[in-house]
């Protein structure tokens, strides 16, 4: 199984020390955990922190043959303070070299079981662009998006493109919400409700994951009309960092190999279990 993940290598910097990071670099590392063959397409700069994010990747396992360097951008970062009481202001720099992402010409005679990405690495119309043209290339069985909507990083736009161009969609019960009054105008009575609506509107959607944190997640088949839901495993959080993309990345594993929907959503929750009650996003 191949699964190409399309996103960000970003790296949080604090005052005495740097944690790599990104949705789309977590996410990649927990589908090379599941067993898949992952694939990263991103961009690095031609610098300390590309070097070492190039470096975990490969401890992860992850293919890097699409992660370019770029001579003109730094690599991604988020410079995080803290103040006097150790809470932290984050800043995400912008035109770094995720959001220049080059399109390898390889990259678009390789077949994928599925093509992962989400709305930050959109923030910019290149990247889009990009992207469209390798799904258009055909070569995927299918289109995941985790929307992972982070302000100041998206707009209606950006939140459409993402339903439009994806085949399963994962949201939190905020983004749902959102998508529904914003893009579609109305307010659901309820998480059914919300799902029908969403698929209604963007027929191209045959799955709908829901995380609704401490509560548990569901998933919406749109051909059956039915809703599967899995409770939160109980654990004692550290972190929350890359529960989202742990979950998301072993559900689609489990899901492209042809397990039922309640497996598929018990072995993800199982995964964002286990990385809540590390520091890490990525466990080693």
């Amino acid at each position: 199984m191949k699964i190409l993940s399309f996103g960000d290598i970003i790296w949080d910097v604090y005052p005495d020390k740097a944690c790599i990071g990104g949705a789309l670099l977590n996410f990649s590392a927990h589908v090379a955990k599941s067993g898949a063959h992952s694939f990263l397409m991103s961009a690095v700069g031609d610098d300390k922190l590309g070097e070492d994010a190039l470096e975990k990747l490969k401890k992860f396992g992850v293919d890097t043959k699409y992660v370019g360097v770029d001579k003109t951008h730094p690599t991604g970062q988020c410079r995080v303070t803290l103040d006097e009481n150790a809470v932290p202001t984050f800043c995400l720099l912008d035109d770094v070299a995720y959001d220049n992402i080059v399109l390898p010409d390889n990259a678009l005679k390789e077949n994928f079981d599925a093509i992962a990405f989400g709305s930050v690495p959109l923030r910019h119309e290149k990247n889009r662009n990009t992207l469209i043209q390798l799904i258009n290339n055909g070569k995927a069985g299918k289109v995941y998006c985790d929307i992972n909507l982070r302000a100041p990083f998206y707009t209606k736009e950006t939140a459409d493109f993402c339903l439009r161009n994806s085949n399963i969609l994962k949201v939190s019960e905020t983004e749902l919400e959102y998508v529904t009054v914003e893009l579609l105008g109305k307010k659901a009575n309820g998480y059914n409700e919300a799902l029908s609506l969403l698929t209604n509107a963007y027929k191209n959607l045959e799955l709908v994951i829901l995380t609704c944190g401490e509560e548990g997640a569901y998933a919406y088949l749109t051909k059956e009309n039915r809703s599967y839901f899995c409770p939160s495993k109980k654990v004692k959080v550290v972190s929350t960092v890359g529960a989202g993309d742990s979950f998301g990345a072993a559900f689609l594993a489990s899901y492209l190999s042809g397990k039922d929907i309640p497996y598929c959503l018990e072995v993800a929750t199982e995964r964002a279990a286990y990385v809540v009650s590390h520091i890490d996003a990525v466990p080693e």
